[in-house]
């Protein structure tokens, strides 16, 4: 009986493939081992050892193009080339859980493209039973707003935050938006637009803008597609013009 194995018992016996013992002769770092008299390479129990070291640290995350010089190194440097490889293998673990997370997150539509704080104002219009399609609506404006105007995003969400905490505010927001299905022309509107003009008057020294907002060239091209996000029925176009004329009236700075 011939004395040691076949290519094919050896990887059976190592747990890897025929295909993958030979691509490590190729790069080196597994000798190729004598052919006997009857022409067959046959690997003994050192071929294996160094076979098995190989796919270890290979299953361990050392790239192969390392492993010849990490087993042919002493103690020490063996060591510290292991940190090293485990330092690596921590950042992509860390990279991982990141995308997990990004991916987790985009289960919720454009939350990904929000910070926490926005998150935490989203989950609050809900809780106040504001109908799903307006909350859907800021999301989208918020996305925008932190894209487009990016100077005026933390003013947005602060203003956000006070504003959910006035039930006037509230009650005259979800008026607001019922109002897309009124005709444009409905004597209520100007009522309604005094009502939420009013409201956003009464936090009158949140309502600055910032000197990098106002000081470009498209401010109000960027502030209007972000203000009238969604607001395209007939109805709510008037509202949002009246609401405006009226913060003018007062001596707000409305972008025009």
């Amino acid at each position: 009986m011939a004395e040691g194995l076949t290519i094919g018992q050896a990887a059976r016996f190592v747990g890897v493939t025929i295909k993958t013992v030979r691509h490590y002769h190729r790069l080196g770092l597994v000798p190729e081992p004598e052919r006997d008299g009857s022409g067959y390479r046959r690997y003994r129990s050192t071929d294996l050892l160094r076979l098995v070291q190989v796919r270890t640290l290979a299953e361990a995350g050392v790239p192969l193009a390392e492993i010849g010089d990490l087993l042919d190194a002493g103690p020490e440097r063996f060591a510290a080339a292991l940190d090293d490889v485990g330092r690596r293998l921590t950042e992509r673990i860390e990279d991982l859980v990141a995308r997990r997370d990004t991916l987790h997150r985009l289960a919720h539509g454009d939350r990904v493209l929000l910070p926490e704080r926005a998150c935490a104002v989203l989950d609050r219009l809900a809780g106040l039973d504001f109908q799903a399609d307006y909350v859907d609506a800021q999301r989208e404006a918020l996305v925008l707003t932190r894209a487009l105007v990016p100077e005026i995003f933390e003013v947005f969400v602060t203003r956000l935050e006070h504003w959910l905490d006035d039930p006037e505010w509230i009650e005259l927001t979800k008026r607001g938006w019922a109002a897309a299905s009124w005709d444009p022309d409905d004597p209520r509107l100007p009522e309604l637009a005094s009502g939420l003009a009013g409201r956003v008057l009464a936090d009158r020294e949140r309502l600055a803008m910032p000197a990098g907002f106002t000081a470009r060239s498209d401010a109000a091209a960027r502030y209007a597609t972000v203000n009238r996000h969604r607001a395209d029925s007939p109805a709510l176009v008037r509202l949002n013009a009246l609401v405006e004329a009226n913060l003018r009236a007062a001596g707000v700075d409305v972008p025009r």
